[in-house]
Formats: C-alpha cells, sequence, structure tokens
C-alpha cells in the first residue's frame, strides 16, 4: 500500500500534523516556535496528513488564500519517511483540493533551498531572488 495524504477533519490528525512540523523545523531545522507556528493555523488554515504505507503519521502540510493566490505552506516529512514518496502524496492531495476549490487561484510557495528540485519536479519554477526566512534560504516557486 502506498503513502497516502488526506486533508484533516480530526483533532487527533491534527495533533499529528503539529508534532511532525515541530519535529521537522522546531527540533531538526531550529525554526523558533513562534514562526513556525501561527494565526493562520487556527483559523483559515487547511491542514493535511500523510501516512507511509503501515499508516504512520509521516508528513504534514497546509495551504490558505492570500491576496496573492493559494500559498502552499508547512511541507515537512519525518526524516525516516524521506524519498518514499510522502512529500509527493501531500502535494498531490493540497492541489487536487486547492483545483477542486479555486481552480483559477495562482499556486505558490516558498521552497527550501533544498528543496525547490522536489517543486520542479512537479510543474513549480522559482520566480525571483532567494531569500532568508528563519535562517534557512528560500525561493518564492509559482506553478
Amino acid at each position: 500500500m502506498p503513502a497516502t495524504a488526506y486533508r484533516i477533519t480530526d483533532l487527533r490528525d491534527l495533533d499529528a500534523a503539529f508534532t511532525i512540523r515541530e519535529q521537522v523545523f522546531q527540533q531538526e531545522q531550529g525554526v523558533p516556535a513562534a514562526k513556525e507556528h501561527d494565526v493562520h493555523d487556527r483559523t483559515d488554515a487547511r491542514h493535511y496528513l500523510a501516512r507511509a504505507a503501515d499508516g504512520t503519521p509521516a508528513g504534514a502540510a497546509r495551504w490558505r488564500e492570500t491576496e496573492h493566490g493559494v500559498k502552499l505552506e508547512r511541507f515537512a516529512v519525518l526524516a525516516d519517511f524521506r524519498n518514499q514518496e510522502i512529500g509527493a502524496a501531500l502535494l498531490h492531495a493540497v492541489l487536487a483540493d486547492v483545483q477542486a476549490e479555486l481552480p483559477d487561484a495562482e499556486v505558490y510557495l516558498n521552497a527550501q533551498l533544498r528543496a525547490v528540485p522536489f517543486y520542479e519536479r512537479h510543474g513549480f519554477r522559482t520566480e525571483g531572488d532567494m531569500f532568508e526566512e528563519a535562517n534557512i534560504q528560500h525561493y518564492k516557486m509559482v506553478l
């Protein structure tokens, strides 16, 4: 059974997603909690959870509407599950929902430098100059 990803409707799944994000962003990458969690987590963001083939929570993501279009955010995959199509399952689930809800919206994200090739393989392209956020280099990418 391949990895699966879906929009979160259960608080236990939301807790699992937040735990994944804390492990990846705060513990692994050193992002301060105040930068990792924001008002959008509890208000307007739609959250997603990915499970590995054995059902273990392995990845998380969210998206929200902004004045510039739909912004994909907080894509995180636990270290033990990287390179197992978890990120692809998340991205496909998120994009399917965005397409269903807002088919004409511009879709963009801020990708960490090391994730740029992943998003390029899925049809995104870099736009503008590299910038730093939470001491991590990023590029804005558009679909």
